[in-house]
């Protein structure tokens, strides 16, 4: 009966490359650790594919800082001109867009750590004119095809999605759907669009400050997990993930908060399991 239940489980449990979303209730919080002063009030956190660190802002843009996924800080890099920082994302090569809340604008700058940038320097993008402390709050670069996904926090909320030239300073970002998600306002996106080949490589991942609560959604605003954050912090804003599936989120203390989930092993790793069983069943059978 042992031998049987190990093959039925084995048969039954899904493929993370077969499942159709990333699937927020499997993950648990495992970690957090502390930022250094550089990134005081840390309001956006993004991750570098190429070094495989961290980079976080604070809300009032005065450093972008790299850290190492568990904490140690690695450097950073000085902002002037910034205000209101709410947005981080990278982009490849050394490249970073950061944006500004208030004015929504979003800059390209190439991160160089022990250096100073002006915003007044770097090539700029208008996403939408100036309102209140409602506007721009978080973005995600889609690698697949360059383009990328906002979020704007209330007053009315917005997810928007397209492509944004910074040489011609135009951008062509449309609504993906009318929010409608429960969530008092929207602090972060993150594309899960680096798991190609997944069955949720189009969700997002949506984080609510107010509400404490990050959402995986699809592109059409159909809520598929969440993950409740209530009793974890109630002033965190940014959200990433790397590409083993980890999710990093940042709050103002300034801390980060790291989330797991256990590796669900491919097709390839079940076919393995089922003809070891076989193979025990078979010689437990002889042995009788």
């Amino acid at each position: 009966m042992g031998f049987i239940a190990a093959l039925a489980t084995a048969a039954f449990v899904p493929s993370l490359a077969s499942a159709q979303a990333l699937d927020l209730s499997r993950y648990t919080l495992t970690a957090s650790f502390a930022l250094p002063g550089t990134a005081s009030e840390s309001s956006a956190i993004t991750w570098n594919w190429d070094s495989d660190t961290l980079f976080v802002v604070g809300d009032e843009g005065e450093y972008i800082t790299e850290v190492s996924r568990t904490g140690t800080v690695i450097g950073s890099m000085r902002l002037t001109g910034f205000d209101d920082t709410e947005a981080l994302t990278y982009v490849g090569n050394g490249q970073f867009v950061i944006g500004e809340e208030r004015i929504q604008d979003v800059y390209r700058l190439t991160y160089q750590a022990g250096t100073t940038v002006a915003r007044n320097s770097l090539a700029s993008v208008s996403l939408g004119g100036t309102v209140g402390n409602v506007g721009l709050e978080g973005i995600s670069y889609d690698r697949r095809d360059g383009s990328f996904v906002t979020v704007k926090e209330k007053s009315p909320q917005a997810v928007r999605a397209g492509g944004i030239d910074f040489g011609t300073g135009t951008h062509t970002l449309a609504d993906l759907f009318s929010p409608a998600l429960g969530v008092s306002d929207l602090s972060d996106v993150q594309v899960l669009s680096g798991f190609a080949g997944t069955g949720f490589a189009d969700n997002l991942l949506i984080y609510s400050q107010e509400s404490q609560r990050l959402l995986e959604v699809t592109r059409g605003g159909q809520i598929v997990s969440t993950f409740d954050f209530t009793f974890i912090s109630g002033i965190a804003e940014g959200v990433t993930i790397a590409g083993d599936g980890t999710i990093f989120i940042t709050d103002e203390s300034p801390y980060v908060y790291v989330l797991s989930a256990p590796p669900v092993p491919e097709p390839e790793t079940y076919a393995l399991m089922l003809a070891g069983l076989c193979a025990v069943g078979f010689i437990a059978r002889r042995r009788a």
